[in-house]
């Protein structure tokens, strides 16, 4: 159910609605809005009768929702979400830039390419610490050594750090070292992960899996928001299809898809998608083209030596030449931020 407050609602008569839902055994989920505060309720097994809140001081309405997922739903939220990763901010109107290299290797390898990174104007840097591979044999990430490198990124260069968690101890290291949970494509599913994510003090920036319906993608994030996260951010990285001539296929039609449904921002990740460096530009800016809210791209000051994942990396000069022009083409195609409603 959906509890929508009237615009003047005061905070005691916003309390006084959690306190009845909790009276019920159930979760009241608060998203204040530009207009108005909306309440989300989880927890019940059936229908709840709206008479129950009817009535209540501050309440404008309260509307039964069929949907399988509501805290992520443009019906709780009309206005779209921004997402505040230490001090920068994705969701905002502006082209999110997520730079650097698939794994951390070493300080050298990280700095090399966090300088590029920080250079071009970008408020965010990717690296992994723990690496899923397909093979056991591959190499891992570096574990906490890596993050205290990626911390030492943040200190002297001012990047945010967004990385990767495969599990829940994970995510404490994560919270510990970082700005942003990374859910990987592999663990979209890994229910009791995102549980925990929805525990944390950081946002989760949740990956599409490999072969995920939409519907399934919501849904994951509703796991992380029902425990109370709700700095969410959707991101696609391409699904497996029967086409090899790319890594995975770029599905650039969830991008309106998502905000049709969702007030939540969504990015793009071209370097997984392709699998190779020539294709990371193009993908990378029919992805501003269609209004992505950022993306998140792969940079190696050395892809030829690089331990994981080096034929999609950019080189540093590659990438500073590509978010140059892919500002210049957000400005030419932006849009006013509008609601997420459609």
């Amino acid at each position: 159910m959906l509890i929508v407050m009237k615009p003047d609602a005061s905070a005691s008569e916003i309390e006084r609605v959690l306190e009845t839902v909790e009276s019920l055994g159930l979760r009241g989920h608060t998203l204040p809005g530009e207009n108005r505060t909306a309440i989300g309720i989880t927890g019940n097994r059936g229908s709840l009768d709206p008479a129950h809140f009817e009535n209540l001081p501050g309440v404008a309405d309260a509307i039964r929702v069929t949907k399988p997922y509501k805290l992520i739903s443009n019906d709780l939220r009309p206005e779209r979400s921004v997402v505040s990763i230490g001090t920068g901010k994705i969701g905002d109107g502006s082209l999110a830039m997520i730079a650097g290299p698939c794994a951390v290797e070493s300080p050298e390898q990280v700095f090399d390419a966090a300088k590029a990174v920080a250079a071009s104007g970008a408020k965010f840097f990717r690296g992994g610490a723990f690496k899923p591979r397909t093979s056991p044999y591959n190499f891992q990430g570096m574990g906490e050594d890596g993050l205290k490198i990626l911390a030492e990124v943040r200190e002297q260069l001012g990047l945010n750090i967004v990385t990767e968690a495969m599990d829940e101890h994970g995510i404490d290291l994560v919270e510990k070292y970082g700005d942003c949970i990374q859910i990987g494509a592999r663990n979209m599913q890994n229910f009791s992960l995102l549980k925990r994510a929805g525990r944390a003090k950081i946002p989760v920036l949740l990956k599409r899996g490999l072969s995920a319906t939409l519907d399934e993608l919501l849904l994951a994030a509703e796991y992380v928001m029902a425990e109370g996260n709700y700095d969410v951010i959707l991101c696609e990285r391409g699904i497996r299809t029967f086409a090899d001539h790319a890594r995975n296929t770029l599905d650039i039609s969830v991008v309106p898809a998502i905000r049709r449904l969702s007030h939540l921002p969504v990015i793009i990740d071209p370097s997984h998608a392709s699998g190779h460096n020539y294709m990371v530009g193009p993908l990378a800016r029919a992805a501003v083209a269609v209004g992505v809210d950022g993306l998140i791209i792969e940079v190696h000051p050395r892809p030829e030596q690089a331990l994981c994942d080096g034929a999609q990396a950019l080189t540093p000069e590659q990438y500073t030449e590509l978010a140059l022009r892919l500002m210049l083409l957000h400005e030419a195609v932006a849009e006013p931020l509008a609601t997420a409603s459609v």
